[in-house]
């Protein structure tokens, strides 16, 4: 799950609704199934869990997998996030509190510094800590043993993390976009415990908006729940969970107001493209970051733009969705059907 950029009323909405066990987990069935075979083998050897990394976009659970785990084993877990270890001292408290096979949690692992990471090697193979006093000639390393612990690493961008750190994780699982089906699912355990009637057909639709991320799609069911108690009796039917998603601007296709603006933007101020990021950016007063993490992938994997060695491009579905007229066939193949 997306660690940073989420407000704490995202984190505790999250946190209600998240599974407490393995078996509750809807979805990445086959990471759920080597998870179950890694502490079957935990639980009859009496050891601690290997160290996982877990990697994939935002909000499809990797805060929730690290958090099971505990709950399967009968143990603790210490959460933090790699931008708040900026230096080894920020660690060693984490390291030291740790107790046989209890868990550490590094959100955005890949945003930890490599001083810390370098720091944090030998507790990860030999589960001790090197620690320097002094300096100069009179400087002295002392080795301290920590307790058996697992490290669970989080990450969105697996391939900024250093090799040496990939490598000391014995389990890496990449976490995919889910089905309708399986957030469908999602949406209507999570409405029985938030105790609002949904409908089947509701719950699709939710789910179909929801751009495959459970962490979407349980804000789009607090939305229509909010929406429903408020301009109706509480029960989020088909028409009214369309109603809702609809003042909150989320169209059809999961796209959100800002999305749209990114591609009417390519298609009638740069004619479809291709353009550069930077200057989509500019025109959008928006980071270049915002548009390369937080709009581009979700408008690339439904096909609505293309990356060219030129720039961004809208395909045709972009038009079709936003009802512009397609330009004429000389760009080539994105405008034929």
């Amino acid at each position: 799950m997306q660690g940073e950029g989420q407000s704490d009323e995202d984190k505790r909405r999250d946190a209600a609704l998240r599974p407490r066990f393995l078996r509750e987990v809807i979805g990445q069935k086959a990471v759920v199934q080597r998870l179950n075979i890694v502490l079957n083998a935990c639980k009859k050897l009496k050891e601690p869990l290997a160290h996982i990394l877990f990697d994939g976009p935002p909000g499809l659970g990797k805060t929730t997998f690290a958090t099971v785990l505990p709950n399967e084993l009968g143990t603790s877990i210490q959460l933090t996030s790699g931008p708040a270890l900026t230096k080894p001292a920020d660690l060693l408290p984490f390291l030291t509190n740790a107790v046989e096979g209890s868990f550490l949690f590094i959100d955005e692992i890949h945003r930890m510094p490599r001083v810390v990471e370098e720091f944090i090697y030998p507790a990860m193979e030999d589960f001790r800590v090197d620690i320097v006093l002094g300096e100069g000639l009179s400087a002295r390393t002392i080795s301290m043993p920590l307790k058996r612990f697992t490290l669970i690493g989080a990450t969105t961008r697996s391939g900024m993390l250093s090799s040496p750190m990939r490598e000391r994780f014995k389990m890496h699982e990449h976490l995919d976009f889910y089905s309708q089906e399986e957030l469908a699912q999602i949406v209507t355990i999570n409405a029985r415990k938030l105790q609002t009637p949904l409908t089947p057909e509701a719950a699709l639709e939710i789910a179909r908006r929801s751009r495959g991320t459970p962490r979407l799609a349980n804000a789009r069911l607090w939305w229509a729940r909010h929406f429903a108690t408020s301009e109706a009796d509480g029960r989020i039917s088909l028409e009214l969970a369309q109603r809702a998603l609809q003042m909150a601007e989320i169209d059809t296709e999961g796209l959100d107001k800002q999305d749209r603006r990114y591609l009417e933007v390519l298609i009638q101020t740069f004619s479809g493209g291709p353009t550069g990021v930077e200057a989509l950016a500019a025109t959008m007063n928006l980071p270049v970051d915002t548009l390369s993490d937080e709009i581009e992938p979700y408008l690339l994997r439904n096909q609505m733009i293309v990356r060219t060695p030129r720039g961004r491009q809208a395909t045709a579905r972009a038009y079709d969705h936003l009802g512009k007229t397609r330009p004429s066939d000389e760009q080539g193949s994105l405008f034929t059907d």
